[in-house]
């Protein structure tokens, strides 16, 4: 993006507001001036310190209208589970094989889901995998391959809290009409208002934040969405 475009979508955003999530969703679209799609993204602060085991907010959630990307789904299974997984539509399924492969580098995939039999190995290559090791909080541990793998490829996407307390998250591309990326943002912060944790103290929704992947930040008025799941 030239400078010029990137100072005329900066002057698009008052950096002192804090817009209504509709307004936000509507300027975000205006912000998206890349030749390609880009993808929108939310970044929420919470009042969490995720050093607590208590406080780690971490999950899946299902975005009513995808990301707008292929999701590419890693199942680590055997037997008859392996079948399930590869008729349910994973994209790679195996046991031992896929961990060898994994072993040497290999994290060409968005999702990884396991059976919790096959945990022990996994574990093994739990440094090349980093977030993307299955974990039961997130529901990618599981006997339940089919369901988790159709949710998977039809638009679950994992959150996790990070060391700084805050959650990124695509919701959408900015192709999408504004109804769908607003009703996607609207089911990741209903999850993440309802997963508050009974330690968290003070103000639990401290920020949020929309932006493209080439555009600015656009801050989001918090009172409103607390309003919005409160009521």
């Amino acid at each position: 993006m030239s400078g010029k475009r990137y100072q005329a979508v900066l002057e698009l955003v008052d950096k002192t507001k804090r817009y209504g999530l509709r307004e936000a969703v509507a300027l975000v679209k205006k912000t998206a001036s890349a030749k390609f799609d880009e993808t929108v993204e939310l970044a929420v602060k919470l009042g969490v310190n995720p050093k607590h085991s208590d406080q780690m907010i971490r999950g899946t959630v299902g975005l009513p209208h995808g990301t707008g990307k292929p999701v590419k789904v890693l199942v680590f299974a055997k037997g008859e589970k392996e079948r399930e997984a590869q008729a349910a539509g994973a994209d790679y399924v195996g046991a031992e094989d896929l961990i060898e492969k994994v072993s040497q580098g290999w994290t060409d995939f968005d999702i990884a889901i396991a059976t919790p039999d096959m945990m022990k190995e996994v574990g093994k290559v739990g440094r090349v995998l980093k977030s993307k090791t299955p974990n039961p909080k997130a529901g990618t541990v599981t006997f339940d391959l089919a369901r988790v793998v159709k949710e998977s490829k039809a638009g679950r996407i994992e959150y996790r809290v990070d060391s700084y307390g805050i959650v990124h998250v695509p919701v959408g591309k900015a192709s999408f009409d504004e109804e769908k990326l607003y009703e996607n943002i609207l089911s990741v912060l209903e999850v993440l208002v309802r997963a508050r944790p009974a330690s968290a103290k003070g103000q639990y929704l401290q920020s949020v934040t929309l932006s493209t992947t080439m555009g600015p930040g656009i801050k989001v008025d918090t009172i409103q969405i607390m309003n919005l799941f409160t009521k």
